[in-house]
């Protein structure tokens, strides 16, 4: 990703189109990813008609600091604070139950959602301006990942509303985990390998 320069194009008037509700494809720390604010309803039922996704499957998303998850009215207990400490900031999203139906737009009824802290500086000074984002995969459901920004707009066109080129990027597809009852169970393997607790 050219020494993630990239990330140095996600300047401020970038972070005003999606403070907006506006949607883009920008690189991530992973990979190419569609983008919205997770607090805008209308925006996230947007990213989900572009990419043509399952409306009954949630978006991960990314956050800049563990404090994000009480936005979204989620408390960690003692044990689940330490097991996140070994995974984020990282390639690992972790599902979380959020039981309020104010974030239904969000946990699509299933009553839980997935959040990733990721690692790339950058990437975080991004997110603490924007606030949480919905950040997903660059390509409709079912479609291979775009890994450059010409296989994006390709896919997706002038259904979005901007693009940042961020070179070709190696996809690398988070680790997705659950922790229950102090033990942590793989739910999809990724680009950090990690054991079931037993």
């Amino acid at each position: 990703m050219s020494g993630n320069n990239s990330f140095e194009k996600l300047d401020k008037q970038i972070i005003d189109r999606i403070v907006k509700g506006e949607i883009g494809i920008v690189p991530t720390d992973t990979i190419y990813g569609v983008i919205c604010d997770a607090m805008n309803p209308v925006a996230v039922e947007k990213v989900y008609a572009i990419c043509e996704r399952d409306t009954k499957k949630p978006f991960i998303i990314t956050i800049a600091r563990t404090t994000d998850l009480d936005l979204f009215g989620i408390a960690l207990g003692k044990s689940d604070k330490e097991i996140i400490k070994n995974f984020w900031p990282g390639e690992v999203s972790v599902v979380f139950g959020c039981k309020s139906e104010k974030f239904r737009y969000l946990h699509r009824g299933g009553r839980s959602i997935a959040f990733r802290l990721p690692r790339e500086k950058r990437f975080l000074e991004f997110l603490k301006k924007t606030g949480p984002l919905v950040a997903t995969s660059a390509n409709p459901q079912g479609k291979p990942q775009a890994d450059s920004m010409e296989e994006a707009k390709t896919y997706f066109g002038d259904k979005v509303d901007f693009y940042v080129d961020g070179g070709k990027i190696a996809n690398k597809t988070s680790t997705l985990i659950s922790i229950s009852n102090g033990k942590v169970k793989v739910l999809r393997d990724g680009s950090t390998k990690i054991k079931n607790d037993l």
